[in-house]
């Protein structure tokens, strides 16, 4: 089953347990809330509104409030010296869908339960051998990274004769 609400000026067509980003609505973290104005019922027999499905709503969880991306409205008037730059932020909540209700009923199915975040132990309640490892490794990979490394020597390069010589000679040879 599925449903087409209208919200914040717009249409989304739902099915439960669809996550969507909406305009704000009231409503706090965790709780649900209903959206009645339910334009289509789909499913075997589909039912249309007129303009809204009499008795219809849709229950959802409130998953979180959040800022949107910025928006620059940039404003500039060719050779006159004129421009605005202007930027905002949409406000969003992130809905679950839970239920698609039809006939004015109430919802049945509530909030799902958080997660919780596992703690890990503190670092004296876990296994000693770790640490005393780790340092090992660590200790090893500084004695090899200073050995010694015997190296080439370098080879000088060959003394180049001055441009003047070089003139002197080639003219001797023109000349004999």
């Amino acid at each position: 089953m599925f449903a087409v609400i209208k919200t914040g000026g717009r249409q989304y067509r739902v099915v439960p347990d669809d996550v969507l980003e909406i305009g704000k609505i009231a409503g706090e973290v965790g709780t649900i809330v209903q959206l009645g104005e339910v334009l289509v019922l789909g499913g075997d027999t589909p039912v249309l509104g007129a303009p809204t499905v009499a008795g219809a709503s849709v229950a959802a969880e409130v998953l979180q409030h959040k800022r949107g991306p910025k928006v620059i409205a940039f404003k500039k008037r060719r050779r006159k010296h004129s421009k605005r730059k202007r930027g905002y932020r949409d406000e969003i909540t992130v809905l679950r869908i839970t239920e698609i209700l039809a006939d004015g009923k109430a919802p049945t199915i509530g909030p799902r339960p958080k997660k919780e975040k596992v703690v890990e132990p503190a670092g004296g309640e876990s296994d000693g051998d770790e640490a005393p490892k780790a340092a090992k490794k660590k200790a090893d990979s500084k004695t090899s990274a200073k050995t010694p490394v015997k190296k080439a020597p370098a080879k000088k390069a060959a003394a180049k004769k001055p441009a003047a010589k070089k003139a002197a000679a080639k003219k001797a040879k023109s000349d004999e």
